[in-house]
């Protein structure tokens, strides 16, 4: 803050961050593991008394949030927190209660599939139909469009056929 002054409109600002990454996968899967997580009613001291088999419980859901803000803050290197959650949430189906009764899996699934798919900053494609009337209307003009001989005459030589083809 060097200026001290407060952004004009802070939710155009978010929402400008939130275009450039893959938000939507990340919440969702972070939200996967949020769900397993609440899931799980036993207590810190029940899992510690239980063993590993009931740590990993904890430890899977807990790496599917983990991967989910990953993914937004570093979108970057998503095509590895996706293949990590999409273990972590097939995990989980085995480890606690049916992945957070399937929704929770599900979710992470999703998830994961939207950031490995996500694409960064692909400029927008130009309409077909709107070339097509650019084209047209300057064809179109007047003394300044060429006729078929013309047009072939500016065109150049055409090319020459290669030998043996």
């Amino acid at each position: 803050m060097a200026s001290g002054r407060r952004p004009r409109h802070p939710w155009r600002a978010f929402r400008l961050w939130r275009y450039r990454r893959p938000f939507g996968a990340g919440l969702t899967l972070a939200l996967g593991g949020a769900e397993i997580l609440l899931t799980q009613r036993a207590s810190i001291t029940v899992i510690l008394t239980a063993g590993a088999d009931s740590l990993v419980g904890y430890v899977l859901p807990v790496l599917m949030v983990i991967c989910g803000v990953l993914v937004v803050l570093n979108p970057r290197q998503r095509l590895f927190y996706s293949v990590v959650g999409v273990l972590a949430s097939l995990g989980s189906w085995v480890t606690s209660n049916l992945g957070g009764f399937f929704l929770g899996m599900m979710l992470g699934l999703v998830g994961s599939s939207l950031a490995f798919g996500w694409l960064p900053d692909r400029p927008r494609r130009r309409s077909r139909r709107r070339g097509r009337r650019r084209e047209q209307g300057t064809a179109g003009s007047g003394a300044a469009a060429l006729t078929g001989a013309a047009a072939s005459a500016a065109a150049g030589p055409a090319p020459e056929p290669r030998p043996g083809a």
